[in-house]
């Protein structure tokens, strides 16, 4: 194994077969829906975020963090970031079937999430932040999905608003990229 493969990649890095010329290459050796390789790599995606969560909610348990939710807002918090996870795996899919190297498309994730990630209200309160970062913190899908989370598992029930931005955004996802990812698929077919 490569030292570019042994980190963690996003979705869909590995949709471009490296050898064009190979004999076994998918899509070529039967019939098989060419979209059967884009969900593939979803499933596989989705155990890992299930794999993931767990861990960390098995931790956070151990930590002595009880959620108020109760299991029921623990599952629904959990399938929500999930979902918005495979949104964005489709997204990082049409990327990789844009681009040639898997390490191009790490670094335009890396590039992508980071700054949302960290101008968002995932790690600080938005009270601390100038104005015009916290403008930005209230618009950012992902401000909006670590709201839901965190309403849903500590059961405040003010998740409604939160549940649906996250819905919409992962929504718009879905449509936009997974017809996008799969039209790439065929052409690169």
């Amino acid at each position: 194994m490569s030292a570019r493969r042994s980190g963690p990649s996003p979705a869909g890095s590995d949709l471009r077969p490296p050898d064009r010329t190979s004999a076994l290459r998918p899509g070529r050796t039967g019939r098989v829906w060419r979209g059967a390789f884009v969900l593939g790599g979803l499933f596989s995606d989705a155990a890992r975020y299930v794999f993931a969560s767990a861990v960390v909610i098995g931790l956070g348990l151990a930590m002595g963090y009880r959620p108020g939710g109760g299991a029921p807002g623990v599952l629904a918090a959990v399938v929500l970031v999930i979902a918005f996870g495979l949104a964005l795996s489709l997204l990082w899919a049409a990327v990789a079937l844009l681009v040639r190297d898997p390490a191009v498309v790490v670094s335009i994730a890396n590039a992508a999430l980071m700054p949302l990630s960290f101008a968002s209200n995932i790690f600080v309160r938005p009270t601390g932040m100038p104005g015009w970062l916290r403008a930005f913190v209230r618009v950012n899908p992902l401000s909006h999905l670590a709201d839901a989370a965190r309403d849903l598992m500590n059961g405040t029930g003010s998740a409604a608003g939160p549940v649906t931005w996250s819905l919409a955004a992962t929504a718009v996802l879905v449509l936009v990229c997974a017809p996008l990812t799969l039209r790439l698929y065929a052409r690169n077919r």
